[in-house]
């Protein structure tokens, strides 16, 4: 069988955040080819927000924030606390600065906004009440003409109905808007449905890939450098249950073609690896179709574990849910996996499920199972197995919090995250971005009230992620590093193939992807032999 060999200067395997790093290098001349594993692009990217968590960047200046480099450098230290990823830390913190710099002045990303988000460790020094977090404007899918087809969306159908000429945001918008500017430069290929094998080593230098595209072996040579933004092991059952058991990634929110293959490549040529036990860890709601979505938090009903007890601030940030959970799973002789969301007939009239507040509860939830009800507390405790003594206690001492609007276990409604996401207090939002309406209650803590009303209900939560954070071990450039600390020539990752630079915290709202796009930056700007 042939194998045909293609030459670019960059490769770049991975088209999320990889798609920035992308268009970076091909406006600087440099002949850029994008493998992708899949038959779209976006990766998990497209299925987030997009926000980017970027102190100091011009949209936050433009909000009349100012430049709070510092102080978010400051919040940074003290919320990671490992002095070995503080070099990473400045280098993210630069990068994001001169990153939306130069993308704004493409005609394909028009002015970021900011996006009120507070900071996740809030009492925590240097932290900010409106964060740092910025966003791309939406985007008319039309302006991809042809290639708006291989665009990834978040519901399960994968397809846009074209004649409709959508508006899409999020992460979809900040895919399709590198995409365009990236093809629009003449510089870029994208190649879908093509897997990346093996790393092409010469003279101990990475000179290209060994890949499979529809079936057929390639290969392809990189001159300059090859960039890993693959995503990570979300997927892979024998990674994740070696590092993470009990997940095995069938729990997992990233998409379902990131099953570590940039990991095992590097690993193959020497990388050396680090936080491989870590994810980006989140609740899930189990849906009717048996999988669990990316969960943010209830302003409503309360979380329990096996003995019916509740054990967390139900709308902390998710990541601190998603650990708490898996912290009390792997320390506690009471199961916390699954967790029972149990709330009241009130919920669902205020709130609804499953859906926007002003929709009717879907019928698939109580047909799946999904979602089940019971008359009274007793029997809802039997449906789920939990000791009904314990379960009448904890909706009893929740209760008397709600009367008197102050959580004395777990705090809920406190912080200023609580009020913001739940939207409690006025904030200047972009009113494309879709937080809760304001809810209506007599309670004195909007986010506290009563399980009082029959039928009560039950939900499932799990946790989930929204990908693994440990990968290979890299420097401020974004080079792959060897045991020893030694770059390996010509290797590059970034994003969730990467170790975190946050190491095992999540500390602000577009950290994820803003370190993906970061550190893809960096690395064409070490190929390049330029600081900007």
């Amino acid at each position: 069988m042939s194998i045909n060999e293609d030459a670019y200067d960059v490769i770049v395997v991975g088209s999320g955040g990889g798609l920035v790093g992308a268009y970076v290098a091909a406006s600087r001349g440099l002949r850029t080819l994008v493998v992708e594993k899949s038959a779209l692009v976006g990766g998990t990217m497209a299925y987030s927000g997009a926000g980017l968590w970027f102190p100091g960047s011009a949209p936050l200046t433009r909000a009349g924030l100012g430049d709070d480099v510092e102080a978010a450098r400051t919040y940074l230290r003290k919320v990671i606390g490992d002095p070995s990823r503080e070099a990473l830390q400045d280098a993210y913190l630069e990068a994001g600065v001169k990153l939306i710099d130069e993308l704004e002045r493409s005609a394909w990303f028009p002015p970021f906004i900011h996006g009120p988000v507070p900071d996740y460790f809030v009492t925590a020094e240097g932290a900010s009440p409106t964060g740092h977090t910025v966003f791309p404007m939406p985007l008319e899918i039309a302006e991809l003409k042809e290639n708006a087809g291989i665009l990834r969306r978040s519901l399960p159908t994968e397809r846009w109905d074209f004649d409709e000429g959508p508006l899409v945001s999020g992460g979809r918008a900040l895919a399709g808007r590198a995409l365009g500017a990236f093809l629009e430069t003449g510089n870029g290929t994208v190649r879908l449905n093509t897997r990346l094998e093996s790393l092409i080593v010469e003279d101990g230098r990475v000179v290209g890939i060994e890949a499979t595209s529809e079936g057929e072996p390639v290969r392809f040579r990189a001159t300059r450098g090859v960039i890993l933004v693959a995503g990570g092991f979300d997927h892979d059952r024998e990674l994740r249950e070696k590092h993470q058991a009990p997940l095995t990634g069938d729990w997992s929110n990233g998409v379902p073609t990131n099953t570590g293959d940039a990991l095992r490549a590097g690993l193959a040529v020497g990388a050396d690896v680090d936080l491989l036990d870590e994810a980006w860890f989140v609740a899930g709601l189990i849906q009717p179709d048996g999988r669990p979505v990316f969960h943010t938090g209830t302003r409503g009903g309360i979380w329990v574990n096996a003995a019916g007890e509740r054990f967390v601030n139900e709308t902390r940030p998710y990541d601190q849910v998603g650990h708490e959970i898996m912290r009390l799973h792997n320390s506690s002789d009471v199961s916390h996996i699954p967790a029972h969301w149990i709330f009241d007939q009130r919920q669902l009239d205020r709130d609804s499920f499953g859906g926007p507040p002003d929709e009717p509860l879907r019928p698939e939830w109580l047909e799946s199972g999904a979602l089940r009800k019971a008359d009274t507390l007793e029997d809802l405790a039997r449906l789920i197995g939990v000791p009904f003594d314990n379960l009448r206690r904890t909706v009893d001492e929740f209760n008397g919090y709600a009367r008197t609007g102050v959580d004395e276990s777990f705090h809920r409604g406190e912080s200023v995250w609580d009020q913001m996401f739940h939207h409690i207090v006025p904030f200047a939002a972009d009113p494309r971005q879709n937080f809760p309406a304001k809810p209506e209650t007599e309670f004195p803590n909007p986010l506290l009230t009563p399980i009082a009303e029959a039928p009560f209900y039950v939900a499932t939560i799990v946790p989930s992620d929204i990908g693994t954070k440990g990968g290979l071990r890299t420097d401020q450039e974004a080079r792959v590093l060897r045991p020893d600390g030694r770059p390996i020539p010509g290797l590059y990752a970034s994003g969730n193939t990467a170790a975190a630079m946050s190491g095992r915290v999540y500390p602000g709202a577009g950290t994820p992807i803003g370190s993906s796009i970061a550190f893809a930056y960096r690395a064409v700007l070490d190929i390049v032999g330029t600081d900007g």
